[in-house]
């Protein structure tokens, strides 16, 4: 019964689009192209770069410019320690490498005036040689001085901790006041790009799974995120016995956080199907259907079966022919039925 009603009333719009002029209405063909049927899955997005920040040397925290949530450049400072220990040892080394510097010049003034006598036979051997040691002992001085002066400046530089990456604070694990150890950590956070999809594919899935693969990953408003790299891990989950797949993406917006559920589909399997463009599709109650250009005379209204939707195309399931030319605007026929 509910289908006669539905022929019933496809018959009584077509009977009202025959009395209606149908002149410059645009008209697409019915094409035939493959179809893409995929599996749904749900993802979970997870940063790549994760890290906690660590003292690398002792001191009191004076300073933490950023909190939890706050976004932070490559390379600017996040944290710094009390440095006066770190610069006198550094003041301390640089004095101790200006003492070996001035002992090695010594050291080589006396051995070039040694050199000369002891070829001559005026200064005996013994002196040649205690002059030549005296310069060696002078040098490796010198190179030790210079390696406890590079150590000195390493310490104080790490009083000064800066973001290793451009990113987001998510944890602060100290204060300022708080006195910190080596391996203390300070902060914690994550980079916004690049991030990646981690989600469980079943076993059957599994071997569709390649790096050329046509993977989708959708958000809420129906964006693509344009995927860089896919990685599949050589065992199951023991849970669910389904492979994980992370699917690395570029966060170019920065609108995409970790811990969001995104929808990942699959690509299983292509077929072919006919298409029409979504906009000439009419819709009445549970009628779907379509005005057919008549090369006799005007144009003829259509039920149609439709099937999935790829964009702004439908899949035709039954009711057209390829090659067939639908209207793009059917509601304009109506329109100008109902003007007469």
């Amino acid at each position: 019964m509910k289908s006669r009603l539905l022929l019933l009333s496809a018959a009584a719009l077509a009977a009202t689009a025959l009395s209606g002029p149908a002149g410059a209405v645009e008209w697409a063909p019915v094409e035939r192209a493959s179809l893409v049927e995929s599996v749904r899955l749900d993802g979970m997005v997870e940063a790549v770069q994760e890290s906690t920040v660590s003292a690398q040397t002792a001191g009191t925290i004076v300073e933490l410019p950023f909190d939890v949530d706050d976004v932070v450049e490559s390379g600017a400072l996040i944290a710094r320690l009390e440095d006066t220990e770190q610069r006198a040892r550094m003041q301390q080394a640089e004095a101790n490498l200006e003492e070996a510097e001035a002992s090695l010049e010594d050291a080589r003034q006396r051995y070039d005036r040694i050199e000369p006598l002891a070829e001559r036979g005026v200064a005996s051997q013994s002196d040649l040689d205690q002059a030549r040691n005296a310069l060696s002992a002078a040098r490796a001085r010198v190179g030790r001085t210079r390696s406890g002066l590079e150590e000195a400046r390493e310490q104080l530089d790490y009083t000064r901790i800066t973001a290793p990456y451009g990113g987001v604070i998510t944890t602060r694990h100290v204060e300022i006041g708080e006195s910190v150890r080596p391996g203390q950590p300070l902060l914690s956070g994550f980079a916004l790009d690049p991030l990646r999809v981690v989600v469980s594919v079943p076993q059957r899935y599994i071997d569709r799974v390649e790096d050329e693969n046509d993977f989708r990953i959708l958000l809420d408003d129906g964006r693509d995120l344009e995927i860089d790299d896919i990685t599949r891990f050589p065992f199951a989950d023991a849970p669910g016995h389904g492979v994980t797949v992370r699917i690395t993406f570029e966060n170019g917006q920065m609108d995409v956080y970790p811990g969001r559920l995104v929808r990942v589909l699959l690509p299983v399997e292509r077929r072919d199907a006919l298409w029409i463009p979504a906009e000439s599709l009419l819709r009445r109650s549970e009628l779907r259907a379509v005005f057919v250009r008549n090369a006799a005379g005007p144009p003829r209204l259509r039920q149609v079966r439709i099937g999935t939707r790829d964009g702004d195309r439908l899949e035709v399931l039954s009711g057209l022919s390829e090659g067939e030319e639908v209207a793009l605007e059917p509601e304009a026929i109506f329109a100008r039925s109902d003007a007469q």
